[in-house]
């Protein structure tokens, strides 16, 4: 809408009125051709109707303020008083306004009272609760035909005088007529001298303010902005969606190539979970690939004409200004895009790293800022010495440990690439690396004092060089806890970081625990956190389907929990040796026992699937015990510790469910969904299953519903999210991981994100992993053996993870012993 025809509807903008005030006094110097403007944009086209002056106009805004008027009318006319205001958003507000009619040929002058709110004149206090801010105050009057006529633009019709306006805090209280209640008064003299304060707001967003290890999956950090609580800087982003003006800058290493056509770097995906404005990826060749949406539904993108390095700390730095884009890195790249590029911040979430929709890089993530409604500031370019330290350690502590390995102490740098290639590339360096691993605890196992750690953690280091991941986490542990070394918490955080970026479980899960309650001085960081728990807990689902002799039971126990400990034992020990000969003896419950202790390695017993095979077998078909027709029936189905055969499996669990077993159900739908491909019998089994409290027949309708493979219904993930939920709340891990990856993005206007819960869920399917159930059961039976040294490293290195039992066993073995090493 025009300034002119704004004024003619009845409104009045106050770059007008200012305007119009401007020419008032500075008509002898203004050229004609500024007037002629101005006047296209603000004056009335009507005639001269009179004059009309203020002969006592205040400079500033008072309660009652006595104004007297001098006017004249050439016509029939109404004197028109106004007092108008202007905020910071645009908005405008007529705060007082009084008119009366005028007689042709009159001249007066009138006395008008005029009445300023008092949010605008006084402090806030018990009664006036909150003073506003003003851009600006206009005393006006003018001279119209009519009662709904604005102020006309000739000389002499109207007259404007701007008003000084004090902010809120240094305008006077007001002395009121009125006794305030008791508490009333009470609670005003506390808090009157109270500063306000203005509410924080994430102008510049920083989506990482740390380091993120990525192992090249499709994990990431996900961020998601609120719009402004400030109504100026929510005006202005809302009205920058269309004519953006950001800037984005992330620094990231490469440790390999992108290993697919794109890896991600910075996403951004909308609810529809299309890519939106901007997305940045990286391609197999190393060139920055920047993809932006339009507001007519398309998309464009380019290509970087140069390439991200590897082994090298980089800044990659966007800025979008309207139709023009600006990539650099260590030159500049500017494209201008032939649409207008569409930015709405709020409208679905921010990835840093992989995705749903692609893979992250392998390497390293460094902070990552953006800058909502403004450019990249000129002085944010320097380098953070944290990262400076990480790339010297990274480029210079395996070159060292090398040279020691070897004897090579005082070999020169350039002849490392000749020990590499002729000298290591003869040897296995992982064998080396395990060796050392294995010599460094037996080591550590036969002494009786802590201060061989001291002496063993150049070996451990090492052998971390040489790729043992196991060797990174123990000595990361050891610096973190200040065990027989002296206390190194950055140095432990590089060595997580270094076995996190090779997918070590225990790195994983460490690092996740560390941005969950916060660490390193950091604040906690619960999207950081998911990113890392999110890896290992899908890991703990795939481990779980391809169990392993490397891999044991998660069991709690508390070292103090005799009980617990009594029905701990082992294949040498008598109670095992009871439970078998209670299996062979006919007893269905000893069967069911040793299958389970067998399978998943339980209760101190090594895992041996073929002997918990042999188990399962004979409860199913000698005892006909369903417990065991279900346990025999699955490792049919999958083919674990027995040839497949789907046929024998089906009539096991058949048999299960005439005999009331729950699991069979769902299992037998399993089949009929897998291999005969009959979703309504397999949904109608499962429906069956769920309603008997089963979590996997939850787990599987959640699946279906997701998926759009529920006969005669749509996807629904609402659905879905319903049975995920319910599956995890009855223990199923897989429903836990699922329900987390709900709450951490969200279900847009049905589910909101819920990162602190999500992050819950995580932590405790990856606190299911079996490896992590080796370390627990390795410190268990240290302290059987009586090994406290052992025991207490093997506990140390899952309570740094943040497993509550091995911190509570890591606690009574420093009290057991009376010495306390931290």
């Amino acid at each position: 809408m025009s300034y002119a025809k704004f004024a003619l509807e009845g409104g009045t903008h106050p770059f007008c009125l200012l305007k119009l005030l401007h020419l008032q006094l500075k008509q002898d110097v203004i050229p004609g051709t500024c007037c002629s403007m101005s006047l296209t944009g603000c004056v009335s086209l009507s005639s001269s109707t009179g004059n009309v002056d203020f002969l006592d106009a205040p400079g500033e805004p008072v309660s009652d303020c006595p104004l007297r008027v001098k006017y004249s009318c050439f016509q029939s006319s109404v004197v028109h008083v106004q007092v108008l205001l202007s905020f910071d958003t645009g908005a405008t507000s007529v705060v007082f306004h009084k008119y009366w009619t005028c007689e042709p040929g009159h001249t007066g002058t009138r006395l008008v009272t005029v009445s300023f709110p008092d949010w605008l004149v006084y402090r806030p206090d018990w009664i006036i609760r909150g003073s506003a801010w003003v851009l600006s105050c206009l005393l006006r009057a003018w001279i119209g035909p009519d009662e709904s006529t604005g102020p006309g633009r000739f000389p002499g019709t109207s007259v404007t005088v701007i008003l000084d306006i004090h902010s809120p805090l240094s305008r006077p209280f007001k002395q009121h007529q009125l006794c305030a209640k008791w508490d009333t008064d009470l609670l005003w003299r506390v808090r009157r001298d109270d500063m306000p304060q203005c509410l924080e707001e994430n102008e510049v967003a920083s989506l990482l303010s740390t380091m993120y290890a990525s192992t090249g999956e499709r994990y990431g950090i996900i961020k998601t902005l609120q719009p402004f609580r400030n109504e100026v800087l929510e005006g202005l982003r809302i009205k920058s969606i269309y004519y953006p003006w950001f800037a984005v800058s992330l620094w990231v290493l490469l440790e390999k190539p992108c290993s697919n056509r794109l890896c991600g770097l910075l996403l951004h995906i909308d609810s529809e979970n299309n890519y939106a404005t901007p997305s940045v990826f990286l391609t197999d060749t190393g060139r920055i690939h920047v993809q932006v949406h339009g507001d007519a539904g398309h998309s464009s993108a380019f290509l970087s004409s140069f390439q991200v390095p590897l082994h090298q700390w980089c800044r990659i730095s966007l800025e979008i200004l309207g139709r023009v884009v600006s990539l650099w890195m260590h030159t500049c790249v500017m494209i201008s895009f032939g649409m207008n590029v569409m930015l709405d911040d709020t409208h679905g979430y921010f990835v840093i790293g992989g995705g749903k929709f692609v893979r992250g890089i392998e390497g390293y993530y460094g902070p990552a800022t953006y800058y909502r409604i403004q450019g990249l500031p000129a002085d944010q370019v320097g380098y953070n010495s944290i990262f400076w330290f990480l790339y010297y350690i990274y480029l210079y502590f395996c070159i060292h440990e090398l040279f020691l390995i070897f004897g090579f102490s005082k070999i020169k740098y350039s002849i490392y690439s000749f020990i590499v290639t002729c000298f290591v590339g003869r040897v296995n360096a992982s064998a080396v690396g395990r060796t050392l691993y294995a010599l460094v605890l037996r080591k550590i196992s036969t002494a009786h004092s802590l201060d061989v750690i001291t002496r063993m953690m150049p070996f451990l280091l090492q052998s971390g060089c040489l790729g043992d991941n196991r060797a990174l986490h123990l000595a990361s542990v050891l610096y973190s806890s200040g065990l027989g070394v002296k206390r190194q918490p950055y140095t432990a955080w590089l060595l997580s970081l270094l076995a996190a970026q090779k997918d070590w479980r225990l790195a994983l899960l460490r690092l996740g625990h560390m941005h969950h309650v916060g660490d390193l001085e950091m604040t906690p960081d619960r999207d950081l956190s998911y990113a890392y728990y999110i890896n290992i807990a899908r890991q703990t689902s795939i481990d779980q389907k391809n169990p392993s002799p490397q891999q044991t039971f998660v069991e709690l126990i508390h070292l103090n929990d005799e009980e617990t400990l009594k029905a701990q034992t082992n294949e040498n020990d008598d109670l095992f040796y009871w439970l078998k000969l209670q299996a062979r003896s006919g007893v269905a419950e000893a069967e069911q026992a040793m299958g389970r202790m067998l399978f998943w390695g339980q209760q101190g017993v090594s895992p041996d699937i073929q002997t918990a095979v042999k188990h399962y077998e004979r409860g199913a078909t000698k005892l006909h015990d369903p417990v065991s027709m279900y346990d025999y029936a699955i490792v049919l189905l999958t083919g674990q510790g027995v040839p497949k055969d789907v046929q024998r499996a089906v009539t096991f669990l058949k048999k299960a469910i005439e005999q009331g077993s729950v699991p069979a159900i769902t299992a037998l739908g399993w089949y009929y969904e897998q291999y005969e491909k009959d979703y309504e019998k397999a949904v109608h089994l499962w429906e069956e299953a769920d309603a008997k409290g089963h979590p996997d027949a939850a787990m599987n309708l959640g699946v279906f519903y997701s998926q759009g493979l529920y006969p005669g219904q749509p996807a629904d993930q609402f659905k879905a999210y319903k049975y995920y939920l319910k599956s995890a709340q009855r223990g199923h891990i897989n429903g836990g991981i699922e329900l987390a990856d709900i709450w951490i993005h969200g279900i847009p206007g049905r589910v909101a994100r819920r990162p602190a819960d999500a992050v819950l869920w995580v932590k405790w399917a990856s606190e299911q992993n079996g490896y992590l159930g080796t370390v627990l059961r390795n410190g268990l039976n240290a302290y059987f053996r009586g090994d406290w040294i052992m025991s207490l490293i093997y506990y140390l290195s899952a309570a740094e993870s943040g497993f509550e039992a091995a911190q509570f066993n890591v606690a009574y073995l420093c009290e057991l012993n009376s010495v306390s090493p931290f």
